[in-house]
């Protein structure tokens, strides 16, 4: 018997604050045309300080379960991309559990930052189609406005904060309909850390630290990586790039994202863009993307879904799915 990894619902997140533009010009030397001119970004989330990253990881685990029609009793695997844990340990997937009342079952962190969705659906993708597992709850989640120097207005105006939710369930490829993940691409080139980080850390420096970023850099990095990931992605599925429905990036720059789309001869009208009203949120961007496109019913059943993402590392990846 041959099993797929079908999304079968999803669930998002945004805490109540917003910080716009203007609002971050108060705090350092920055305009609202200055950062949209470069990033597109007019607006962003921000945790209250009584909001943890699994605080927004289970209200968006709670719609996506809802949306699924499942219960926390029927999930086995959790899956959380974060680069912004509540703890050092244990894992935001074992507090999220809790929290949810979850049985006890595999549960893990995965830090990928930006790319960490994508590898979060990929290895869910892997676990599922080996029958150990039947229900996972993928989720990406972060708190990224906790770790940004906020006199550093190369790198505070573009986070933000949220989280995002698959049900990810395993079927028979006869039940699935052609639906499920078709394949995944993930990379990671550890050379070119120090082009995307934070300074701190608990065995380096015994802090938290703050994101740094040579955004020049990351830029040139990113189309090209970006581009061949979705490519591998449809090489692997036998699909023509051109063929997909809705393109579902990172959503870490407006400008990358044109690139992209302007490389592999895509259409604008296939991006779900949230980046103007969400900033870059990392790990939490894909999930929050596609669950706007599948809740204003441009994301329909059968479609053909290209995610996409990079982050610190370097690590990029692609995965391609039919929901």
């Amino acid at each position: 018997m041959t099993l797929k990894a079908v999304v079968t619902g999803c669930g998002s997140y945004l805490p109540p604050d917003v910080m716009t533009n203007h609002d971050l010009s108060a705090i350092v030397e920055t305009s609202d045309e200055w950062i949209r001119e470069r990033t597109g970004i007019r607006e962003r989330h921000i945790a209250g300080d009584d909001q943890r990253t699994s605080d927004l990881g289970v209200e968006a685990a709670k719609k996506a379960l809802a949306a699924a029609g499942r219960s926390p009793a029927d999930v086995d695997l959790i899956i959380v991309a974060t680069t912004t844990p509540d703890l050092t340990f244990p894992s935001t997937a074992a507090i999220i559990q809790a929290k949810l009342g979850a049985p006890a079952a595999t549960a893990f962190d995965i830090q990928a930052v930006c790319t960490g969705f994508v590898y979060a659906v990929g290895t869910a993708q892997k676990f599922l189609a080996s029958g150990q597992h039947k229900c996972a709850l993928v989720i990406g989640a972060e708190t990224f406005s906790r770790i940004l120097d906020w006199s550093d207005r190369t790198t505070c105006v573009l986070f933000g904060d949220g989280a995002g939710a698959f049900i990810i369930e395993a079927m028979d490829e006869g039940d699935a309909n052609g639906r499920g993940i078709m394949a995944s691409f993930l990379r990671c080139d550890g050379r070119m850390a120090d082009l995307l980080y934070v300074d701190g850390g608990v065995s380096a420096t015994q802090t938290t630290g703050h994101v740094r970023m040579q955004g020049n850099k990351v830029f040139r990095e990113a189309i090209e990586r970006i581009s061949a990931a979705m490519l591998a992605v449809a090489e692997e599925a036998k699909v023509d790039p051109r063929s997909i429905d809705w393109f579902v990036p990172h959503q870490a720059n407006e400008r990358i994202i044109h690139g992209v789309v302007k490389k592999l001869d895509l259409r604008p009208d296939q991006v779900i863009s949230t980046i103007a009203r969400h900033g870059n949120t990392s790990a939490a961007s894909i999930p929050l993307a596609f669950c706007e496109g599948v809740e204003d019913g441009r994301i329909k059943r059968g479609d053909l879904v290209m995610l996409e993402g990079m982050g610190g590392g370097l690590t990029w990846g692609a995965a391609l799915l039919r929901v």
